[in-house]
C-alpha cells in the first residue's frame, strides 16, 4: 500500500482511516504504517535522550477503538526486536500515558497512546509523549520523515533476547490512586476521611470510551454514590459520540443528573483528555462555562494568574475571569497544543499563567505537567463539590456571576480553491480593511485588536449588540465563523459577513 504519510499528521497528533466503513475512505492507518510511524517515533526519541534503542522504556496504551489490539501489536513487533523495553499498558487514557514517564514505577522514556479522540469509530491514531509532554507538530513532522525512510528498521539489527516481549502493567490502576490519594488529601473530611465523597451523588458519563475507570476505581471506593452512564468500552459508539461539546451527549448527562436528582454529572472524551460537567439543576458547565470553572479552581491560590484560553471565548468569560475572580484573560489561538505552548512561553518570560484551557474541555494546569488531562480536571470539581457539600452549597452557586450571550453559532464556509490557505489570509486582510471602510463603519464595526487568530469585530449598533470571529480552519479548506449577541440576533451579524463574502469564492 502507497501511503502518503503527510497526509496522517494531524498539527501534534497522528490520525488516518483504520478501517473501511464503506464510505470512500481508504485504509492508510495499518499494520505497516504503524510499524513504521513507531520506528520513526523511536528514531526521535533515541535523539532526544541521547540512548540507545536497547536502553529506551516505552509504554503503549489505548482507548476503546476496534483497531487498538492490532495497532497496539504493531507498534511492539517494531519496538521489542530492537531491545526497547516496552510496558503493554492496555486500556488507559491518554492523560495516563503522560504520566507513566513520570511515575517511579514505570519512568518511561516516552509513551505512545493509541486514540483518535472523538473521530468516528473507524478512524484511529497516536499521541506522542516524551517526559517533556506532548510532541508538538515539528516533532510529529520528524517522525513522519523518519518513518518515509524507515531508517530503524532498515539499519538496526535484531537485538533483543530471542524471546523477549512486551510487559503488561496495570497502569490505569497505578493513576487512578494518584489522583484517589489527591482527593483524600485535599477534601481531608473530618468524619470520613478515606470515603470523603460519602453523601454525593455523581452522574458519571464515558461515552463508551477509556474513562469508566474514574467512576469504578476512583469515585466509588471515595464513597460517592455513583451512576454510571455508558461505562463499558465500546469502539462502536452505540449510545452517542464521545465528545463533550457533541449535542446529545450533553442532552443526555444532563437528563440523567436530574432524573437521578445527583448533586454533579462528568462526562468525558474517548481517550479523557476532555471533560465537562453539569451542575444539580441539568444545566451545562460545557465550553465558556468549563472555561469559568477550571479558572475558579485555582483563582484563590494563584490570584492574577493569566488564563490563556482559544480564540473563541466570549466576552462574558473575559469580564467573569477578570472582574470576578481578579485573574487576567489572554485569547489566543485554536488548537491545545497552541493555547497550552502559549502558557507555558509566558512562564519563561516572568508571567505567571497557571491554566492553558479550551472551550472544547482540553483543560492543562501548570500544577500538573501543563498536561491537558479531563480526569484531573474533574477530580478539581470533585474536591471542589465535596468541600462544598460540607458546607451546604453546590457547584452551581460558583459560576453564579458568569453572565452567557443571548444567541451563539458557528457556521463553516468551505473555501474553493486548491491553495485555500493563502486565499484565507486575503480573505482575512480584506475584512479587516472592510472594519475601517464606510460600510464597515456604518454597521458599527469596530476590529478587536490584539488578536492572535482570525479577524474578531464587535458590533455595536439599533439592530445588534455583539461579536463575530472569522478564522481560517487548522486543517480543512474551510473558514468558521463564530458569532455571539447580547442584544438582537446571530444572524444579523451573519448577514452582514455573508454580504461581505459575495465577493470571494467562499460559500
Amino acid at each position: 500500500m502507497s501511503v502518503d504519510y503527510s497526509k496522517l499528521q494531524n498539527g501534534s497528533d497522528i490520525r488516518g482511516v483504520a478501517i473501511d466503513a464503506g464510505d470512500g475512505k481508504e485504509v492508510n492507518l495499518d499494520y505497516e504504517t504503524t510499524v513504521r510511524l513507531t520506528a520513526g517515533f523511536a528514531q526521535w526519541l533515541s535523539e532526544k535522550t541521547g540512548k540507545d534503542y536497547g536502553q529506551l522504556t516505552i509504554s503503549v496504551g489505548h482507548d476503546s477503538r476496534l483497531t487498538a489490539e492490532a495497532l497496539k501489536e504493531a507498534i511492539c513487533d517494531s519496538l521489542v526486536p530492537v531491545g526497547v523495553k516496552v510496558f503493554d499498558c492496555g486500556l488507559a487514557s491518554t492523560p495516563a500515558m503522560f504520566m507513566s514517564t513520570i511515575f517511579e514505577d514505570y519512568n518511561c522514556d516516552g509513551a505512545i497512546m493509541i486514540t483518535a479522540s472523538h473521530l468516528p469509530f473507524n478512524r484511529n491514531g497516536f499521541k506522542y509523549f516524551s517526559k517533556d509532554g506532548g510532541l508538538d507538530k515539528k516533532d510529529i513532522s520528524t517522525i513522519i520523515k523518519y518513518a518515509e525512510s524507515c531508517a530503524l528498521m532498515a539499519n538496526i539489527k535484531t537485538i533483543a533476547e530471542p524471546d523477549a516481549k512486551a510487559q503488561k502493567v496495570d497502569l490505569i490502576d497505578t493513576y487512578a490512586k494518584h489522583l484517589s490519594k489527591k482527593i483524600i488529601e485535599e477534601v481531608d473530611h473530618p468524619e470520613t476521611y478515606e470515603t470523603p465523597l460519602a453523601g454525593l451523588k455523581i452522574v458519571v458519563d464515558a461515552g463508551n470510551g477509556a474513562g469508566g475507570f474514574y467512576a469504578e476505581k476512583i469515585l466509588k471506593p471515595l464513597g460517592a454514590d455513583v451512576i454510571g452512564q455508558f461505562l463499558e468500552p465500546d469502539g462502536n459508539f452505540p449510545n452517542h459520540a464521545p465528545n463533550p461539546e457533541n449535542k446529545e451527549a450533553m442532552e443526555s448527562i444532563c437528563a440523567a443528573v436530574k432524573e437521578h436528582s445527583a448533586d454533579f454529572g462528568i462526562i468525558f472524551d474517548t481517550d479523557v483528555d476532555r471533560s465537562s460537567a453539569v451542575d444539580k439543576n441539568g444545566k451545562e458547565i460545557n465550553r465558556n462555562a468549563i472555561v469559568a470553572m477550571a479558572a475558579a479552581l485555582i483563582a484563590k491560590e494563584h490570584p492574577g494568574t493569566t488564563v490563556v484560553t482559544d480564540s473563541i471565548t466570549s466576552d462574558q468569560l473575559t469580564v467573569y475571569l477578570e472582574q470576578c475572580l481578579g485573574l487576567k484573560h489572554l485569547r489566543f489561538k485554536r488548537g491545545y497544543r497552541n493555547v497550552i505552548n502559549k502558557s507555558v512561553e509566558l512562564n519563561a518570560e516572568g508571567i505567571d499563567s497557571q491554566l492553558a484551557i479550551e472551550t472544547s474541555g482540553h483543560a492543562a494546569y501548570k500544577e500538573n505537567y501543563f498536561l491537558d488531562d479531563g480526569a484531573y480536571l474533574a477530580t478539581k470539581i470533585v474536591i471542589k463539590a465535596a468541600q462544598m457539600k460540607l458546607a451546604g452549597a453546590g457547584l452551581e452557586e460558583i459560576l453564579s456571576s458568569l453572565e452567557e450571550p443571548k444567541e451563539a453559532i458557528e457556521k463553516r464556509f468551505a473555501i474553493g480553491r486548491e491553495d485555500f490557505a493563502d486565499y484565507a489570509e486575503e480573505v482575512l486582510e480584506d475584512l479587516k480593511r472592510w472594519c475601517g471602510d464606510d460600510e464597515g463603519k456604518a454597521l458599527g464595526a469596530d476590529l478587536v485588536e490584539p488578536n492572535y487568530e482570525g479577524v474578531r469585530i464587535n458590533f455595536v449598533n439599533e439592530e445588534v449588540k455583539g461579536w463575530c470571529l472569522l478564522r481560517k480552519s487548522l486543517h480543512d479548506p474551510q473558514m468558521p465563523l463564530n458569532v455571539e449577541v447580547t442584544e438582537g440576533k446571530c444572524e444579523t451579524i451573519l448577514g452582514y459577513i455573508l454580504e461581505f463574502l459575495k465577493a470571494y469564492d467562499v460559500e
